[in-house]
């Protein structure tokens, strides 16, 4: 089995460079690019990233978005790399059952967070 995860965007290559650099400390790279489609493809069994081309810019909420755990318990500097890669936060800090995250938008306004999970054995916690 092996789930792709589909993201709607009107510039694929610019959202592909963005998504390239935030995801980097996760061994994304290229993969599959036939228009209108091209595909981020991590280390096994991390989820494919299909941006897709829209005509369309993105409209309302997410109804499905990403959680991304980079393994930190500093979520700030985190948030802080991705605004300089383009990057929006939309929220403070926000925690709930011993998650904390941040609420982040890419730079065609798709919504995801940046999560440390409860019970993290990074020791900068």
């Amino acid at each position: 089995m092996q789930i792709v995860v589909t993201l709607d965007c009107v510039d694929t290559e610019a959202q592909a460079n963005f998504w390239l650099a935030a995801l980097a400390p996760l061994d994304y790279r290229r993969g599959f690019h036939g228009p209108p489609y091209l595909s981020l493809v991590g280390p096994a069994p991390a989820p494919t990233l299909l941006l897709q081309h829209v005509p369309e810019p993105k409209q309302g909420k997410n109804r499905m978005h990403l959680d991304l755990d980079f393994g930190t318990a500093d979520l700030v500097s985190e948030v802080n790399r991705l605004e300089r890669l383009g990057a929006a936060r939309l929220s403070e800090e926000l925690s709930e059952h011993g998650f904390r995250w941040i609420i982040v938008a890419d730079p065609e306004g798709n919504e995801f967070c940046v999560f440390n999970p409860p019970y993290s054995t990074d020791v900068a916690q």
